[in-house]
């Protein structure tokens, strides 16, 4: 298939939730030709408007003039059905995380669209190669992690699933640079790159809250560290309760010791801002995360209930075993082939997750660090909380001959 075949000039987003909402306006804003189809018409409307105050309130602040905001008003229609996006030359899946309904979503998408349509779903963990297997069209079918508000944030994650063609990927790279995007291609594997390398990370800083360790503590120690905000404020800024909603419908996960705290917190309707609870307490109207000592007295219950012996837990381990959490699952996704460098995998953490941009992201953190120190910190780490902190293989063998991460893909 050649290239040209997959110039995209006008698109379709499938859901008016917060991503499609942000989805619609960055491919509005870069001039292609939206079609926006929601199963719920009343939602779709609420979308369109908000859609439409956020361009009014951009040209009040002086950001964009009416001209402009009328012209990216005009790129995007409404859709009745799913026949209405027979012609569109891409189709992007934004509803909630469900591989059943995204895999029916799909089925009937590849019934209808041009055989030269490609399909993106904008999952941020669900195996884009089983949504593409209900199509008769994977080479065509990929992922586009789009990062909360899309409108916004710079990141984007494309993902190739095992039969994805280089050209729907260009094609994808392409569209990503006329939206303003930072574009990393990613394989498919679950989380991909940032949100595989993210759950190692607040697995740690869970951990901890069990063994001795606040919330306030640990987000501190990190945001002193030079992230954006520590894990418990960023899960108070996208809500507790997504996660804890999930773990309910998948049915599995729910009774990790590591995920007690946040189950409690839901259980008590503190979701995070939008409640104006979570592991902080929020003023009407205000963004300002400010300490509770409620939730460290439900930590320490908590921790208590379940066997623990707390003990003080210093924000120089807090860095070092959340920063080497990333390192190791970062060096793992090198040896899969799940990036194509670690540059790559800075370039997620530094644009899609607040990691302190005068660090230069994790992978040449650990560069810094010396990747013989890294080993033996992680084997003393393993020692003493478990196999799960064994080295990645690359980290041995480009620490043996003293190689860097950096250089991974030239000498592999």
């Amino acid at each position: 298939m050649s290239q040209t075949r997959f110039d995209i000039q006008s698109a379709a987003v499938i859901g008016a939730g917060t991503m499609g909402r942000g989805i619609v306006m960055s491919l509005a804003n870069a001039g292609v030709q939206v079609l926006w189809l929601d199963n719920n018409p009343e939602m779709l409307e609420q979308a369109l408007g908000v859609v439409g105050d956020t361009y009014a309130h951009n040209v009040r602040q002086g950001r964009i003039g009416e001209e402009q905001a009328q012209a990216r008003r005009a790129c995007i229609g409404k859709a009745v059905d799913y026949q209405a996006l027979a012609e569109v030359d891409l189709v992007i899946e934004a509803v909630y995380e469900n591989l059943e309904l995204k895999q029916n979503i799909f089925r009937e998408l590849d019934g209808i669209v041009k055989p030269a349509g490609i399909l993106a779903s904008n999952t941020s963990a669900l195996d884009i190669d089983a949504i593409a297997a209900v199509t008769g069209r994977p080479e065509q079918v990929l992922g586009l992690h789009f990062f909360s508000p899309a409108h916004i944030m710079k990141l984007l994650e494309i993902v190739r699933g095992a039969q994805t063609s280089q050209a729907v990927l260009e094609a994808a790279k392409e569209l990503g640079k006329r939206m303003g995007k930072i574009s990393v291609i990613a394989g498919n594997c679950p989380g991909f790159i940032g949100n595989r390398m993210l759950k190692t990370y607040v697995r740690e800083a869970r951990a901890m809250l069990l063994e001795g360790a606040y919330p306030h503590q640990v987000d501190g120690a990190l945001q002193a560290f030079g992230f954006a905000m520590g894990p418990f404020r960023m899960y108070d800024v996208v809500g507790i309760d997504l996660e804890w909603r999930a773990r309910e419908l998948a049915g599995k996960g729910q009774d990790e010791p590591e995920v007690q705290i946040d189950n409690r917190l839901c259980e008590l309707g503190r979701f995070g801002q939008k409640s104006r609870m979570g592991y902080y307490r929020y003023a009407e109207g205000s963004r300002q995360a400010e300490h509770d000592p409620e939730v460290d007295a439900l930590v320490q219950r908590e921790s208590e209930r379940l066997g623990y012996r707390r003990r003080e837990v210093g924000d120089e381990e807090i860095r070092e075993r959340c920063l080497l959490a990333l390192v190791n699952e970062g060096a793992k996704i090198l040896e899969e082939g799940m990036a194509e460098s670690s540059t790559d995998i800075d370039t997620v953490y530094l644009n899609g997750y607040g990691f302190p941009a005068d660090v230069g992201g994790p992978m040449t953190w650990a560069d810094r660090q010396g990747l013989p120190a890294i080993r033996d910190r992680l084997n003393a780490l393993a020692e003493r909380h478990g196999e799960h902190w064994n080295p990645a293989e690359l980290i041995d063998s480009l620490a043996t001959f003293g190689g860097r991460f950096v250089d991974y893909k030239k000498e592999a």
